[in-house]
């Protein structure tokens, strides 16, 4: 098992059980990765990148943990089948699984520089790629068992984002299906719950306003930026037995911006 370098953070063991984490080769999903490898479990690295999740797992491996690298776009509904097909054939099931991979999307303003093409491919991937993924593992653990789901909505899902059209409307169509699914699988023995994040230093944001962003703690006078490990440690929280009671909810993690 890798060696957590906060001693403070709770302890989870998922030993013996098998995680999925899309976009999982970089930012909050690379996060997650290891904060599960961390807990014990088996992790499947799932991103657009085939190459850099396969490198990423053999980094995880060299640091004590068990993970695979698959190439993946959640966007297009087979690949996504064969992924799931791929978790269960190389470890023998699925517990967890978050539901990460996403792009920006924002593109100006409705009437001006916004276009139908950033539409269309923002919708592909945030929403439909979640609606692929969930699809798959619902199936899968309802006849398994069930599990724990935790798909990646943003504050822009609660909260208007200007400029953002394309991104603000998947982000609140995630919360909606997360609900749906959360509403039609209780019985099924899986938990569906989100994870709404603020400003997260990764390389999705940095690329996006064209720099490095520099993590500002809570309180500060400035928003609060999280690092991608603040995001993930709401994951393992969520995906473990100690959020048994939490089903179907969007948790907000934005260091206080939106109070």
């Amino acid at each position: 098992m890798i060696e957590d370098s906060n001693k403070n953070l709770p302890r989870y063991d998922f030993s013996g059980k098998v995680a999925l984490v899309t976009g999982g080769a970089s930012g909050i999903g690379a996060a997650a990765v290891k904060r599960f490898a961390q807990s014990g479990a088996e992790v499947i690295i799932a991103d657009i990148n085939g190459s850099a999740a396969a490198d990423y797992a053999t980094a995880i491996c060299a640091e004590g943990g068990t993970a695979v690298g698959y190439g993946c776009d959640v966007s297009d509904e087979a690949q996504v089948k064969n992924l799931i097909a791929f978790a269960v054939e190389t470890f023998g099931g699925l517990d967890y699984a978050f539901n990460n991979a996403g792009i920006i999307g924002f593109d100006g303003n409705l009437t001006g520089t916004f276009t139908a093409e950033n539409w269309t491919k923002t919708l592909e991937v945030n929403l439909t790629g979640v609606f692929n993924c969930l699809k798959h593992e619902l199936a899968y653990m309802a006849e398994h068992g069930g599990g724990s789901i935790v798909n990646n909505s943003s504050s822009a899902g609660l909260f208007a984002a200007k400029a953002g059209a394309a991104y603000g409307a998947t982000k609140h169509g995630v919360i909606g299906l997360t609900k749906t699914a959360a509403k039609e699988y209780l019985a099924k023995g899986i938990r569906v719950n989100a994870v709404c994040p603020g400003g997260v230093a990764t390389p999705l944001l940095e690329d996006m306003v064209g720099m490095a962003i520099p993590e500002i703690a809570p309180g500060g006078e400035m928003p609060a930026i999280a690092a991608p490990e603040h995001i993930a440690d709401a994951v393992m929280w969520l995906s473990s037995p100690a959020s048994a009671f939490v089903i179907g909810q969007a948790m907000l993690i934005d260091g206080g911006t939106f109070l």
